[in-house]
């Protein structure tokens, strides 16, 4: 008596094949349903545009002392004083401690400054 011979089952890659030509043909048919842009058209060029913010704002150096445009400064008080804006932009060092941060971010704040920007190196790049 011979053994039954087993029928092999489909390949489940087949599938798989078609699934990805069904999903391939949907998106080269949906790309194509974007109205083209006008020919006469001409797109602002911003290769050549200084996208890095100002150098201003209220520098903290790692021992907690301020400078506001190169000048040293007494209190973060007295900074928003004399540059009166409801964004105050910071630009602590490295080094500075996140207390002493918070402190002068909070002073900054009771003077009367809406918002606080902490500059990082990656934003001012």
């Amino acid at each position: 008596m011979k053994p039954k011979r087993r029928k092999s089952k489909g390949e489940p890659t087949i599938a798989l094949i078609n699934v990805v030509f069904l999903m391939l043909i949907f998106f080269l048919i949906a790309g194509t349903l974007a109205p083209p842009l006008d020919p006469d058209l001409t797109l602002v060029n911003t290769r050549e545009l200084d996208s890095t913010a100002p150098p201003e704002g209220l520098v903290i150096n790692a021992d907690g002392s301020l400078q506001a445009d190169g000048n040293p400064i007494a209190s973060a008080e007295e900074y928003y004083a004399t540059h009166t804006t409801d964004v105050v932009r910071v630009i602590p060092d490295q080094a500075l401690p996140a207390k002493t941060l918070l402190q002068i971010g909070a002073a900054l704040r009771e003077a009367g400054a809406e918002s606080v920007l902490i500059a990082t190196e990656r934003s001012i790049q």
